[in-house]
């Protein structure tokens, strides 16, 4: 083969290519050829590498399972500290462990990895589903109980009734499933972390519909968080309904 078809071959089915192709390609003496081989076998690094990693984050709910317990749902929320909009959580149930790659931290992702990776998460989930609540309410509870009122409707939300939940951070008070808080669980939990980017690419959605009705404030943009430009729109502009009135100080 030429060094072009075989660069065609790597494109079209590098993911796929049989022990008896990779060992031609390992043989053939071309030096172009050696530097297409050492990016494949770079690659299959990688992907066993990421493998592992998400792998690990299973590690708490597999426990679990070993214990009998099941279903384990993970619980996060997004949107805490905006000027406007809701704050949204999110509950996901894993019924084993599945390779989802980039699962992780929603906060570690960009905005365009966040919503491929809350695809797969939302077709390999057992069950998913999201709680919001809105500024109005916020205002009246304040922020703390808003996002665990967020929470206990995701979990009300799911199509199946959870056993056990992960939390990321504190126990959820009220909530009737027994729960285990983890610290920084976003990025040690496989639930927790699928939840995080489901409720964070579900509030970026609602602040994108929302910059349609207010387009002053570039809600598409900031996502209601106090940039220096929201907060001029502000002074400029007042407050609308959807913003935190006891946040803003001006």
């Amino acid at each position: 083969m030429t060094v072009k078809e075989i660069n065609e071959l790597v494109r079209v089915n590098q993911d796929d290519l049989d022990d008896f192709q990779l060992k031609q390609l390992r043989d053939d003496s071309r030096l172009s050829v050696q530097k297409i081989y050492h990016s494949i076998q770079l690659r299959k690094e990688k992907m066993e590498e990421e493998r592992k990693r998400v792998q690990i984050l299973y590690k708490t709910e597999e426990d679990l399972w070993k214990q009998g317990v099941s279903p384990v749902a993970g619980i996060d929320e997004a949107g805490r500290g905006p000027l406007a909009g809701p704050v949204v959580a999110a509950a996901v149930i894993f019924d084993r462990p599945i390779h989802i790659p980039a699962l992780n931290d929603s906060k570690k992702l960009s905005e365009k990895k966040r919503y491929q990776v809350e695809e797969l998460i939302k077709e390999a989930a057992t069950a998913w589903a999201t709680g919001v609540v809105d500024a109005a309410t916020i205002d009246t509870l304040n922020i703390a109980q808003a996002s665990f009122l967020a929470m206990k409707l995701a979990i009300k939300n799911l199509n199946i009734v959870p056993k056990h939940i992960l939390v990321d951070g504190f126990n959820i008070p009220g909530a009737l499933q027994k729960q285990t808080p983890l610290i920084k669980g976003d990025q040690i939990s496989a639930s927790i972390a699928a939840a995080s980017i489901i409720a964070k690419c579900t509030r970026d959605r609602i602040m994108s519909q929302y910059s349609d009705k207010y387009p002053f404030y570039n809600f598409e943009v900031n996502k209601g968080y106090g940039t220096k430009d929201h907060y001029q729109n502000l002074r400029d502009f007042g407050l609308t309904p959807i913003h935190r009135k006891t946040f803003i100080k001006l």
